[in-house]
């Protein structure tokens, strides 16, 4: 039986992070290898971050790039205190491991090892400076 339902959820909802953000989940690139492209832009202004994943040439640099696009356009079109491009700074980068494709490839003497294509859930979250 479920109580105060209600007042949970508008408990939750207050205590929400109000900053911009952007996240892509199920991205098909290991989470190790993202947080390498992650910790370029930590910390950096947006458009310097723009900057920096426009020429990185990892494979995580066009999927990050879009996801900031993405989180600055969250704060620009904000309903409340909508925030100007200069003025953001990414606040907080992190990739997350999500599940493991298991795969079998093919060895000698008919045999199989096992492949495992590793998926991440990659977080973006500005604030102002």
């Amino acid at each position: 039986m479920a109580t105060r339902i209600s007042e949970k959820a508008k408990a939750r909802k207050q205590n929400a992070d109000k900053r911009p953000h952007a996240t892509a989940k199920y991205v098909r690139i290991s989470s190790s290898k993202v947080k390498i492209v992650a910790d370029l832009i930590r910390g950096k202004s947006a458009e310097e971050a723009l900057a920096i994943l426009m020429y990185t040439p990892k494979a995580a640099a066009p999927v990050m790039e879009k996801l900031l696009l993405s989180a600055i356009a969250n704060g620009e079109n904000r309903e409340e205190n909508p925030m100007s491009r200069g003025s953001m700074y990414v606040a907080e980068v992190y990739a997350n491991p999500g599940p493991t494709l298991k795969r079998y490839v093919a060895r000698s003497r008919g045999s199989a090892s096992p492949m495992l294509k590793r998926t991440s859930h990659i977080t973006i979250v500005l604030d102002q400076k």
